[in-house]
């Protein structure tokens, strides 16, 4: 029989049976990946609530993010758990600090930034981290203009030892007119990145073969696009993104192609997880209203696909009934 011990749990006492506490918190039916727990006023890692176990007299207080509007309606990447299911760009603004503003205005926790070397004829020019703090905000250090799987390891590589970096985007392109991924790099790169510890977000073709490979790469989530890299041509292929999401066991994100509000609506509608865009945010004529905008779609279209949509008819259904009319 298991015994019951007498805890005191975010203020109140209570009767808990004798394990660990990851076992406490599933019993309360949470996630432990999504929870931070403090026993007896020390705060106790994550990782080794399935070690601890529970003592009698133990006070404990167990917290958890509420995004505004959000609920908890989170996401989770490689064990990283985020509110915002927008990911944002840090490239073709006008500055860092209209970068800054966009990004606050997006309520995106995740910023892709691009590995290029430092300007040795200025070395007080600058940097990103001045106006975005890497330690606020999620660095997704990504591998833009690498067209080999040998540039992009070599690349966070670099990524890793500049910021110690493991989360990681990956992209490898196939050609300079479409910006299209090259699979046989992409696949090969993540293989090797995958083994040396990094957590590969890859950026694909639309394709659920292709995002099958990839998870047995060892990507972490896969980002198929939605229209060639900043064309703004909105998601081309919706059945083939919903196929992948349906596919797959780990999170998609629709990554290219988004122009406006919709575009990111209808990403969400089709059950993806997140929408990583840059230049519909950066070239949109008030950019920091535009990611206001790009914010609430992906929250309604992420409502939406939660709501479960009407079924679609081929003729008219009346809203109010034909019956008993003057």
């Amino acid at each position: 029989m298991t015994a019951s011990l007498s805890i005191t749990l975010n203020g109140e006492p209570r009767q808990a049976a004798s394990g660990s506490l990851a076992a406490l918190v599933r019993s309360l039916e949470l996630d432990p990946a999504k929870v931070a727990v403090e026993r007896n006023g020390e705060i106790v890692p994550r990782s080794t609530l399935d070690a601890v176990t529970l003592g009698d007299g133990d006070v404990l207080e167990i917290v958890h993010f509420v995004g505004g509007g959000q609920g908890d309606d989170t996401w989770t990447v490689a064990g990283r758990t985020f509110r915002s299911r927008l990911i944002v760009g840090t490239g073709k603004y006008k500055d860092f600090a209209q970068n800054a503003a966009a990004l606050e205005a997006s309520g995106a926790e995740i910023v892709t930034v691009a590995v290029r070397r430092v300007n040795v004829s200025d070395p007080k020019a600058p940097m990103l981290t001045d106006f975005i703090d890497p330690k606020k905000i999620t660095y997704l250090p990504n591998t833009a203009g690498c067209f080999t799987a040998e540039e992009a390891i070599r690349t966070l590589r670099l990524a890793r030892e500049a910021g110690g970096w493991d989360l990681v985007k990956l992209e490898v392109l196939g050609e300079v007119r479409t910006l299209y991924p090259d699979m046989r790099e992409t696949l090969k790169a993540c293989e090797v990145l995958a083994g040396e510890g990094f957590l590969p977000m890859v950026y694909c073709v639309d394709d659920p073969i292709a995002a099958k490979q990839l998870e047995s790469a060892g990507a972490v989530a896969v980002m198929p696009l939605g229209a060639p890299i900043g064309s703004g041509l909105g998601i081309q292929n919706r059945v083939t993104i919903r196929l992948i999401v349906e596919g797959a066991s780990v999170p998609v994100l629709v990554d290219a192609g988004v122009g406006t509000a919709s575009d990111a609506a209808v990403a969400m509608e089709l059950g993806c997880d997140g929408v990583l865009m840059n230049t519909a945010i950066a070239e949109a004529k008030d950019p920091l209203r535009m990611a206001k905008a790009m914010k609430l779609a992906v929250e309604a279209g992420r409502h939406a696909y939660l709501s479960g949509r009407m079924a679609t008819r081929k003729y008219a259904d009346p809203s109010s009934p034909l019956a008993g009319l003057i």
